[in-house]
């Protein structure tokens, strides 16, 4: 992969990246995956908590098990992505922290505490699956994020038997520019926020 300008890669990643709703003939290499995954693992979470897990559906298997998961407007897109990322968090999350946290013990911090674990996996692996998106553009992947799906029965098809949860699905690959739709509008500062 060349080496990106500054301004090249603010393009690549925010100013130029679009949802994807249609997709190339061209697969996705695992080594890109991986690519993404080692530059989205160093951004911050909580007591660097890393609660994301992510199951990548490539096969055609696999596909055939998520498609009736999908609202019916998120299919033709999903099936023809080359992966589709499901982002998880693992409510287990704090079983790791004494080798990713290990200079205090924070696993204590969740033990027991139903409601903090919840949060604090959700938040964390929503913090890291937007890194991950932002990661697969900075290596040349496109991205189409989907939130319309059955999550229990994702859950139940692609995480039986272990404490993940679904948060939301990324189609990856290469977008074809044809079916892009026009940018929507974004708010400005002035409308979102305030200083006091």
């Amino acid at each position: 992969m060349e080496s990106l300008t500054y301004e090249r890669a603010l393009d690549v990643v925010f100013r130029e990246g679009r949802t994807q709703n249609g997709w190339l003939d061209r697969p996705v290499e695992v080594g890109t995956l991986r690519q993404a995954w080692e530059l989205a693992r160093m951004g911050p979470t909580s007591a660097n908590c890393m609660p994301l897990r992510v199951v990548f559906v490539r096969s055609a298997a696999a596909k055939v098990r998520l498609k009736p998961l999908l609202l019916a407007g998120n299919v033709d897109k999903t099936m023809a992505a080359p992966i589709t990322a499901v982002l998880g968090h693992d409510m287990e999350f704090y079983e790791l922290l004494p080798r990713l946290f290990p200079h205090t013990d924070a696993r204590a911090w969740f033990v027991g505490q139903p409601a903090l674990t919840e949060t604090t996996a959700f938040r964390n692996g929503t913090l890291q699956a937007a890194y991950f998106m932002l990661a697969a553009r900075a290596v040349g992947l496109d991205c189409g994020p989907v939130s319309g799906f059955d999550n229990v029965g994702v859950d139940r098809e692609f995480f039986a038997g272990t404490p993940i949860r679904s948060n939301f699905l990324c189609n990856l690959g290469y977008g074809d520019p044809a079916k892009l739709f026009p940018r929507s509008p974004r708010l400005g500062f002035d409308e979102v926020a305030r200083i006091v």
